[in-house]
């Protein structure tokens, strides 16, 4: 049985890593990740993204099967890469190191 919905199992070798349940623990992988790895998921989910969304849009939030709600934390997990991959870029490890300090105790979405 595949982890993600049939359309994108070519994205299932970041299930491991990036399948992240709350904003914090999102926060903290992408400190705890390395360059390498927050660029292989950049690089495969950037050109899914809109498909994704597309895709997740169709079924309510409170009615997603598992394999949508992977899907559904991949792509938040991607907006987290996204800031470091394509606004921090070079900035990031500097970025990095304040992160711990800056705890998430509660987001927009509560969790």
């Amino acid at each position: 049985m595949s982890a993600l919905p049939p359309a994108f199992t070519d994205l299932e070798p970041f299930v491991a890593q990036w399948d992240i349940e709350g904003s914090a623990a999102r926060a903290a992988m992408r400190g705890d990740s390395t360059p390498e790895q927050r660029s292989a998921f950049f690089e495969a989910m950037e050109p899914r993204l809109g498909e994704a969304l597309s895709y997740l849009d169709a079924s309510p939030l409170d009615e997603l099967s598992e394999a949508d709600q992977r899907l559904m934390n991949l792509a938040l997990s991607y907006a987290h890469v996204n800031l470091a991959v394509e606004v921090q870029a070079s900035d990031e490890p500097t970025h990095a190191r304040w992160r711990p300090r800056m705890r998430l105790t509660r987001t927009a979405a509560g969790v």
